[in-house]
């Protein structure tokens, strides 16, 4: 997309202000709308996100590895998603914000993946959760589920257990695979999730699961059949130099536009041209 295009883009009407919601999610996959959703970390960015019209925020566990410069997203703590998502939901006025459960705070049992995801929507204030696996999750999704707490599943790659598959090499390429995905989607939907993200999957296995389930899949890297797609705002926006995968169109270079802003303002600075009597007191 150019950049004219990118700015002829008008503001969401007041008509498309309504709070996103779950069910609403399940109706644009029914009249066949995509959803469009990005990743957010604080107040500033997701405000900018929330006015341009985005449909779901994902208050996600890659804040380890935006944010925080962590390689993984394992060393993120259930009080960090606290605190980034409280900082989310004060700017966002539409768009439903899903907040994801970090590594081992729904893996010991039912029983504890309830408790922490309670403490999410008490505590942050998000409208969902998400957790990653398949069968194994399958008991913590019912309960929560069933104690009126909305779920999102992920299958595919999950990234909490990178050290498990070794690599961020797509998932599903074999045949057992892509089967126990289909196996997993169906359960997830059966225990009561509200959508499935799918990450990094042939694009084939992707429109089968989502012609599958009566739920909206949001693929990433996933292929263009999945009812929504989501990207990481940093990657989307070319905040973030070094991480080129063929899923993510840049629709900005920001990290050249801010070096260079920043450069020029050290050159101000040190020429004694910032401020000048109009800009002072």
């Amino acid at each position: 997309m150019s950049a004219s295009a990118i700015f002829a883009h008008t503001m969401p009407t007041p008509t498309t202000r309504k709070r996103v919601t779950t069910l609403r999610l399940v109706q644009m996959k029914r009249e066949g709308t995509p959803i469009a959703a990005l990743t957010a970390y604080d107040a500033l960015t997701a405000g900018i996100f929330d006015r341009a019209g985005i449909d779901v925020l994902l208050v996600g566990d890659s804040v380890g590895n935006v944010v925080q410069g962590h390689d993984t997203t394992i060393p993120v703590t259930l009080d960090h998603m606290i605190y980034h998502t409280q900082a989310v939901v004060r700017s966002v006025e539409r768009a439903l914000i899903v907040t994801d459960m970090p590594f081992m705070s729904y893996q010991v049992s039912p029983q504890e993946a309830l408790r922490n995801a309670g403490r999410l929507m008490k505590e942050a204030g998000c409208g969902a959760v998400k957790l990653e696996g398949g069968a194994r999750v399958v008991e913590s999704v019912r309960i929560m589920t069933e104690n009126g707490i909305p779920v999102m599943g992920h299958l595919g790659l999950t990234p909490q257990s990178i050290h498990q598959f070794g690599s961020y090499k797509e998932r599903g390429a074999t045949t057992e695979e892509a089967d126990a995905i289909k196996r997993d989607a169906e359960a997830l939907q059966q225990a009561g999730v509200f959508s499935l993200v799918l990450e990094k999957v042939p694009a084939a296995l992707a429109a089968d699961v989502t012609s599958m389930v009566d739920v909206p899949t949001i693929g990433i890297g996933a292929g263009p059949e999945c009812d929504g797609q989501i990207l990481v705002w940093a990657d989307m926006l070319g905040v973030t130099t070094e991480f080129r995968p063929r899923f993510v169109r840049r629709y900005a270079e920001l990290a050249d536009v801010m070096t260079a802003a920043v450069g020029a303002y050290v050159q101000d600075v040190r020429d004694h041209n910032f401020p000048t009597q109009e800009e002072s007191y």
